[in-house]
């Protein structure tokens, strides 16, 4: 039997079980919340580039410090190395393994912070619906 994926839902719970007591011992179950949506990611690095073009307090640093930036504000362990230069750069950090309440998360305290903070920054998406 290949793998297979299923997204919870009223209509496929029972399917879900039967399926379950079918197959034979040694079979792995993995049961977890999805993962972030595409809509989220590209909303969360449109903001990231927007907060990077702001410069907040002068700091120039590109989309992907700004994520480890905010990540690691929200809670995320993250961890920074120095490149052969002495630049430091984030390493151990995989939003693509956030789940979707995590990724709403983010995104709200990327824009509580900023608030927070009174930095001048002009989001891409004016038409927001948080």
């Amino acid at each position: 039997m290949k793998g297979q994926t299923f997204i919870l839902n009223p209509r496929n719970r029972d399917f879900v079980k039967n399926l379950i007591d079918q197959v034979r011992d040694g079979f792995v179950v993995n049961i977890r919340e999805q993962k972030r949506s595409l809509e989220q990611n590209d909303k969360m690095w449109a903001m990231l580039s927007d907060v990077s073009r702001a410069m907040p307090e002068g700091r120039k640093l590109p989309p992907e410090m700004w994520k480890a930036v905010f990540m690691r504000g929200l809670g995320h362990e993250v961890e920074f190395l120095a490149d052969l230069d002495g630049n430091p750069f984030p390493i151990g950090l995989r939003s693509s393994r956030l789940t979707k309440p995590q990724m709403s998360d983010l995104i709200e305290f990327i824009y509580s912070e900023v608030a927070k903070r009174g930095w001048n920054v002009k989001w891409s998406d004016e038409n927001d619906n948080r």
